[in-house]
């Protein structure tokens, strides 16, 4: 049986039975935009070299609307730190994360999430399961120690490898949020369609599961309809804010046809930029998920704040990032205001 609990009392599974919870991510994008972490190995060796900063998104982000703090320990475990010869900042990494996201947690009333992901070791074979069963006892288990309210497994394209990280954060007794990544074919990595993936896991004891990552709104949609008429509990839908269409359905397959220049002839990661969803098709498509009966919501990689407002605000909410949202009555030229200058007003169709 899960606990459910956190510091003011009001756990994730309690929030959720009271309305919508919005998880902020997109930790890897953000910080490889702002030239602190590099694309390709994605590895968060910021959270060492610079905690201060890691702390203030996560502020921002919760000024923005997030109910959550996710420890940035996403790509901190074993097999990413090896690939960088840094093994041995492993268990640094992650409790620096976790200490980062609990104190910005305490101040905000946010609730605190530990963090697991894909581990890119998982093949299907038994020495492969023991290996990434391995790496997630070890992060899972410094989450526990910091005391986390629950623990999110992301980002799994292999049902199986879901399920291993399902049973280590249950054997915690904490909840278990647990979303898979769908990538051009709409079958995990082991042949099942989402909404049977999703149904194993919620049989299996999962508290939330869903979609996140690799697809944007407008590919995740139906998937997570499909989802959310196959499983009983929570649903989670945490799209990447791009324009990913039937033609190229994940952020990897774009193509720009404005730009062919882009390293290795596809946008992602680094040139993803005219690609990207507005604050508009964010805030869409979080009262679409919230129609089918989604509760629990967020935006993956490429997230900036001003995403996790426009969801917050289509939800109804008023988070303190809304004092600063757009008011265009005042523009000197695009503005209604009666003071403003009636020749500025009248050459707007000029700009």
């Amino acid at each position: 049986m899960s606990t459910d609990s956190s510091a003011n009392g009001h756990g994730l599974l309690d929030r959720l039975a009271a309305g919508p919870v919005i998880c902020a991510e997109g930790y890897l994008f953000e910080f490889e935009r702002r030239g602190y972490l590099q694309a390709g190995a994605f590895v968060p060796e910021v959270v060492l070299e610079h905690p201060d900063l890691v702390a203030q998104l996560h502020r921002e982000f919760v000024h923005a609307g997030s109910d959550v703090v996710e420890a940035f320990t996403y790509y901190a475990h074993r097999e990413k730190l090896r690939l960088i010869g840094k093994e041995h900042l492993l268990e640094a990494m992650n409790r620096q994360a976790l200490a980062i996201a609990k104190e910005v947690a305490a101040e905000s009333g946010a609730l605190f999430a530990g963090n697991i992901c894909n581990t890119n070791v998982y093949v299907g074979d038994d020495e492969s399961k023991r290996a990434v069963r391995a790496m997630f006892e070890e992060q899972v288990g410094w989450a526990l120690e910091a005391d986390v309210d629950y623990v999110i497994g992301e980002t799994f394209s292999w049902t199986e490898e879901a399920l291993i990280a399902l049973d280590v954060i249950k054997q915690t007794g904490k909840p278990a949020v647990i979303t898979l990544a769908m990538h051009q074919e709409p079958v995990t990595r082991d042949g099942l369609t989402p909404q049977d993936a999703c149904r194993r896991l919620e049989d299996a004891g999962a508290d939330v599961v869903g979609l996140n990552c690799i697809r944007g709104p407008r590919t995740m949609l139906p998937m997570l309809q499909a989802i959310r008429w196959q499983v009983n509990g929570h649903v989670a839908a945490l799209p990447v804010p791009y324009r990913t269409h039937d033609e190229e359905p994940t952020f990897q397959s774009l193509r720009d046809p404005g730009f062919a220049g882009a390293p290795g002839g596809r946008p992602f990661p680094t040139a993803l930029d005219p690609l990207m969803c507005t604050r508009y098709e964010i805030a869409d498509f979080a009262r679409d998920a919230y129609d089918l009966g989604i509760r629990y919501l967020g935006v993956c990689c490429g997230a900036g704040p001003h995403h996790i407002r426009a969801m917050a605000e289509a939800l109804g909410r008023t988070p303190p990032a809304s004092r600063f949202t757009a008011d265009m009555s005042r523009h000197a030229f695009l503005g209604t205001d009666p003071s403003l200058k009636v020749e500025n007003r009248e050459y707007v169709a000029e700009l």
